[in-house]
């Protein structure tokens, strides 16, 4: 396995994050000129050399092994995501891949599970988060992201940057910061990914909160969670959410939302429901809209509309 500037980043930024006190070391009477602990602290407490963990703070080409990866982490209190996450920018980082990854095609079973969860919104995202494909419920609820140009069909995109986003979101923040982190779990698997590394050229140039949050290396890897919403058409909703994932293809993911039986967002999330096309997958060219804030002013001419899809 190589090393990185990425990986040493990394390394930096969870040792930034660490305070004297949080690791067991005294407190220095001549204070400290950063925040966080000194390499040679971190080293000490890994039970190697200051000389070798700069090393690997600086991205050198030195091949540590588990045990030592274990000591820092350790040493760093890393949760079980961010020992993962630094992993894989040891194992992947190194790697040439200039070309753009293959394009990805929605797997046959997702899109089987998405045609049978009709009654719930759901989307199979792809790597970076990358919209595949979903069902009509789901651009009623979140974004018309058919109707998007292709290259901006991405969730952690629209999160970010969509105004809309942030009033549809009374927890804008903490769900943008959770997007991030789990884009830069993405990063880590696939580091060399043009597109990848344009996303997030484009997310920091657009967004001072992306470039705060990218620079704190969080790594978020939460498959189920709950969300809240202020829908522009029924209102307030709590929701659930769970991401299905084959596990030989962690880049594609099936997330389904889902309302609490007999609450008044189940209520909500039927009346939204009844917006616009009969239920159905999308998948293939894009066509008419499915906007539920249209569907209310003309009536039954929502309901015959064709569905749209994602190409």
């Amino acid at each position: 396995m190589g090393q990185s500037a990425e990986f040493g980043r990394f390394l930096k930024a969870m040792r930034s994050r660490l305070t004297p006190e949080q690791a067991g070391i005294p407190a220095s009477s001549s204070g400290r000129r950063v925040p966080g602990l000194r390499r040679e602290e971190i080293a000490l407490l890994a039970d190697v050399s200051t000389d070798y963990y700069t090393r690997l703070e600086q991205g050198r080409n030195i091949h540590p092994s588990r045990a030592v990866l274990d000591s820092v982490a350790r040493a760093l209190r890393l949760d079980a995501a961010e020992r993962a996450h630094m992993m894989d920018l040891l194992e992947h980082c190194a790697k040439s891949q200039r070309s753009p990854l293959p394009a990805q095609g929605v797997r046959p079973a997702l899109r089987q599970l998405l045609d049978a969860v009709g009654t719930v919104p759901a989307l199979i995202l792809g790597r970076r988060t990358d919209v595949l494909a979903g069902n009509r419920l789901a651009f009623l609820l979140l974004a018309d992201f058919p109707s998007m140009p292709v290259n901006e069909r991405n969730l952690t995109r629209w999160i970010i940057l969509d105004p809309r986003a942030r009033e549809l979101f009374p927890d804008w923040a903490a769900m943008a910061a959770e997007a991030t982190g789990a884009l830069r779990v993405d990063i880590g698997r696939h580091p060399s990914d043009p597109q990848a590394n344009q996303l997030v050229g484009e997310l920091a140039v657009q967004s001072e909160h992306f470039r705060q949050w990218w620079a704190g290396h969080r790594v978020v890897t939460e498959h189920a969670g709950t969300v809240r919403l202020r829908h522009p058409v029924v209102g307030e909703l709590e929701l659930n959410f769970e991401d299905l994932a084959p596990r030989d293809d962690p880049d594609q993911t099936l997330r389904l939302f889902s309302a609490k039986p007999g609450s008044p967002s189940a209520d909500s999330l039927a009346l939204l429901g009844s917006y616009g096309a009969p239920e159905s997958s999308f998948i293939g060219s894009a066509s008419s809209t499915t906007d539920p804030a249209q569907a209310t002013t003309r009536g039954d001419e929502g309901h015959s509309r064709a569905h749209r899809g994602i190409s």
